[in-house]
């Protein structure tokens, strides 16, 4: 049997990537969303789903430690000078570290205090993952393992999507971004026996960054395995007026181009011609 997650990230980024999300869950083909805790628009997110009509959801931790702020104080080896995450390039040979014991403090600290602003507001968290997928990042997977137990969530992302050869088409950079993730997910898979959390049997969308159209989901669907496979997605809207800060470019024509594929009629039919099963991370244990 062929079951599918199809996990929106990124909710709280900005209102238009609100919007776009909330738009695919209703129309039934995202059954899972992950909630950045220290978006600019936590708020707009937080309140939508009060609002209702997302029992069929799963939602998830959405961890952060590359951009924006941190929810704790006293992280300062998790920042700049500004008191802000240092940014992606930055943060991630951050978290590459090894041995750190006092980095992965911060680490725990910050991880706890983002799941524990969800849950204060009411959110029932099934899974957690990483923006930029620092969650299995060297310095970061074992005190999230800890902290993820530790308030009870189950699951957890990890990104080991098979990655092809040079000649598939896909930009080189992408190419190589996707190794990397697939090199700590690799790593992060092994350290889930007896942690108490699970994964997905497999996992796409790295390859589909920028890439996600009509033609490359119809093909990722075909191609999809057997067994229970997380699809990562970034469906949204333009935001309304100018944004600013680290999550200006979360919204934009690439995000527009992800939502009109996943609520094309063709998608629904082709879940539907091949037998697979849509649903979230509360069922991966069903």
């Amino acid at each position: 049997m062929k079951r599918l997650i199809v996990n929106a990230d990124d909710l709280g980024a900005d209102e238009g990537r609100n919007e776009g999300i909330f738009e695919a869950i209703r129309a039934g083909v995202v059954t899972s969303a992950s909630i950045l805790p220290n978006g600019p628009a936590l708020w707009h997110a937080l309140q939508g789903i009060r609002d209702g009509g997302f029992e069929k959801v799963s939602f998830g931790v959405h961890l952060n430690l590359t951009e924006g702020r941190p929810l704790s104080h006293d992280v300062e080896l998790l920042t700049g000078p500004d008191g802000d995450f240092p940014g992606k390039a930055a943060g991630h040979r951050l978290l590459m570290r090894t041995g750190d014991g006092a980095l992965e403090a911060a680490v725990a600290g910050e991880a706890d205090r983002q799941i524990t602003a969800l849950l204060e507001a009411g959110i029932t968290l099934s899974q957690i993952d990483g923006h930029q997928h620092i969650h299995v990042f060297p310095a970061v997977i074992g005190p999230v393992l800890d902290v993820a137990r530790r308030h009870g969530i189950r699951c957890m992302r990890i990104p080991d999507e098979p990655v092809p050869g040079i000649d598939a088409g896909i930009p080189g950079n992408l190419l190589e971004e996707a190794r990397s993730f697939v090199a700590f997910g690799k790593a992060a898979r092994g350290r889930l026996e007896g942690s108490g959390l699970r994964a997905t049997d497999h996992f796409r969308g790295l390859l589909l960054k920028g890439r996600l159209s009509v033609e490359t989901l119809l093909a990722a669907l075909e191609q999809l395995p057997d067994g229970l496979t997380e699809l990562m997605v970034h469906p949204g809207r333009v935001a309304a007026g100018s944004t600013a800060g680290p999550f200006a470019g979360f919204s934009t024509a690439d995000r527009e181009r992800e939502i009109d594929a996943l609520l094309d009629p063709s998608i629904r039919r082709a879940l539907k011609q091949s037998g697979i099963v849509l649903t979230n991370y509360r069922g991966v244990d069903r």
